[in-house]
């Protein structure tokens, strides 16, 4: 008997190919039968008629950072709500294990340093998480059991470091000893299921202290000692950030990059790819470590959001402004002298050059305040404001864009909300993101689901673009979109029996309305532990979500099951080919 038949769906299998109608049996958590639509026999113990529907594999989000949150949420909203059944975590460095058993300041220093680097609000990670670990099994095994979804997760760079090294890791260089324990304590995360090695050497990524994260200080030698490790172990993988990432490599990142493949023998992937028709430079640039990795024995992929993202931004509070050369010291300032200084014209000039400078890189395109969006705001001097252009009121103002900006965040004592306006919103840009898609080390994601959580919301670009695909900009037919959102992802990380529906399959399934699917706005909710806030956004025209054959999901709303598995390295992942 099935425990499941669902009838009459329009399947997308995720291999790309056509879409199909058919009938759809699950048992025992796998996909058993594919059939024409009415040929079923056998009994089920539940059935649907799915006529109408699109049923998909679920979806495989490649960048997230649902480490702690599924802790106290299983169900990794809004990622599940949206389709998503397999999550990849642990990514940029950053991971809550291993912790020295005999050091317990170390879970604050994580704590303090995942608040800073990923946007994680500090009383949910004091609140929500037991942190009663030590090694990465530990680690895996307090998930083990209690998620909805399936979960796989990298070691970070910066948790070995710290292990090994203490407050040394920020700033010193292992000794011998030091580096061969490192390399023991990774092995052992490895055995345990860890995916491989991530890390970070961004010039953004500091830790509660304000100091470059551990990874920051690590030399190649040390990179690659352990992405040789990586290679020891089946169904590995690295994830590698570095400053170039957000803009263009250096040469020296691209020879990084090139080398710790080619040591592992593995796929790596960074984030994200960045694609502005205004900056055609860019993507061949981009895509040079992965031309010289294929030479090298290696596999670069770079992820790439398919929609764009909005993030809002504060002058009050850490955001993505704080990153603009020059501007991070102001924006540090205690907040009556942060006016002060923000209010001096001969200030606000030198920050804006900085920001229009070659040295601001991608936050070139944060300069432009007068296309920023106003919006919540605090005080009756700017009631009324919320939603509109700053142009527009600063131009009834007789301000320049920034002086109209500061006045209106000042009245809030600088706690207004602010939108800007993507500058990448073009047909020329649009038009070359297509073109890059169809590049075979170009993978879309990199949401960073579960952090960030006040500032953006990538969570729901599966279902947003798979709407822009049926009824908006229309670049690419559904089978390709599909495929790109489920069978490509899972192969770079080399999943067993996901991604795709097909017989003896995992029964990863989304059902949606292909009239209706898309996403609908961010909204502020304050649902983490301390009521702390985030931003969600509602899934529209999901019908269903199941993970392992079992329902989590039904018209938007969890059901309460916890079916999801932590997938560990070479039980539940192969080993990809780089050849």
């Amino acid at each position: 008997m099935l425990d499941h038949l669902i009838r009459r769906a329009t399947v997308v299998d995720g291999t790309g190919g056509p879409a199909y109608p058919a009938d759809v049996g699950i048992r025992g958590g796998r996909i058993v039968v594919i059939a024409e639509p009415g040929t079923v026999t056998e009994e089920a113990v539940t059935r649907e008629d799915a006529d109408g529907l699109v049923l998909a594999p679920g979806f495989v989000d490649p960048h997230t950072h649902y480490d702690a949150q599924l802790f106290w949420d299983p169900y990794a909203t809004p990622s599940m709500n949206h389709g998503v059944t397999t999550v990849a975590g642990g990514n940029c460095g950053f991971t809550l294990a291993p912790l020295h058993p005999d050091r317990p300041e170390d879970a604050d220093y994580t704590r303090r340093m995942m608040s800073r680097v990923e946007g994680m609000a500090l009383a949910a990670l004091e609140e929500g998480v037991d942190w009663t670990w030590s090694t990465f099994r530990e680690y895996l095994d307090a998930l083990e059991g209690r998620i909805a979804v399936n979960a796989g997760f990298m070691v970070g760079h910066c948790a070995l470091r710290r292990h090994v090294m203490g407050a040394d890791a920020v700033g010193g260089q292992p000794t011998p000893a030091q580096l061969g324990a490192m390399l023991a304590l990774f092995h052992d995360a490895m055995d345990a299921g860890a995916w491989g090695l991530s890390t970070t050497q961004s010039s953004t990524h500091s830790d509660g202290d304000g100091e470059p994260v551990a990874s920051r200080h690590a030399r190649p030698e040390e990179l690659l000692a352990l992405s040789r490790a990586v290679g020891e172990h089946e169904g590995t993988q690295l994830e590698a950030i570095v400053a170039g990432c957000l803009d263009q490599f250096s040469d020296e990142e691209i020879d990084l990059l090139v080398d710790m493949t080619a040591a592992a023998g593995r796929p790596l992937n960074w984030n994200v790819l960045t694609i502005d028709a205004a900056v055609p430079e860019r993507v061949p640039r981009q895509l040079i470590p992965s031309e010289r990795a294929r030479a090298a024995g290696g596999r670069i992929v770079a992820l790439t959001m398919p929609i764009l993202t909005p993030m809002n931004m504060s002058l009050g509070t850490f955001c993505a402004l704080n990153l603009i050369p020059g501007w991070g010291e102001i924006l540090a300032l205690p907040v009556p002298e942060r006016i002060e200084r923000l209010r001096d014209p001969a200030t606000r000039a030198e920050m804006l050059r900085r920001a229009d400078s070659k040295e601001a890189g991608v936050f070139r395109r944060l300069a432009n305040f007068g296309r920023y969006v106003i919006g919540d705001t605090y005080s009756a001097a700017n009631e009324g404001l919320g939603g509109r252009v700053v142009n527009d009121i600063a131009a009834e103002r007789g301000q320049d864009p920034f002086h109209c900006l500061v006045e209106i965040c000042a009245a809030d004592d600088l706690r207004t909300v602010l939108w800007p306006m993507p500058t990448d919103n073009d047909p020329d840009s649009w038009a070359l993101r297509q073109r890059t898609w169809e590049h075979e080390d170009v993978l879309l994601g990199g949401s960073d689901a579960g952090a960030h959580l006040d500032r953006m919301c990538g969570a729901p670009y599966t279902t947003r673009f798979l709407g822009d695909c049926l009824r908006g900009r229309k670049l690419l037919p559904l089978p390709a979109a599909v495929k790109m959102l489920t069978d490509d992802p899972a192969r770079l990380f080399g999943l067993r029996e996901r991604g795709r529906i097909e017989e003896g399959f995992h029964a990863d399934l989304v059902l949606f309305d292909p009239e209706r699917i898309d996403a609908g706005p961010a909204t502020l909710v304050h649902d983490l532990p301390g009521d702390s806030p985030r931003l969600d956004s509602k899934a529209i025209g999901i019908v269903s979500v199941r993970v392992n054959g079992i329902e989590t999901l039904r018209d938007d709303k969890v059901t309460g099951a916890v079916p999801g598995t932590v997938l560990r390295s070479g039980r539940d992942t192969r080993t990809v080919s780089t050849a």
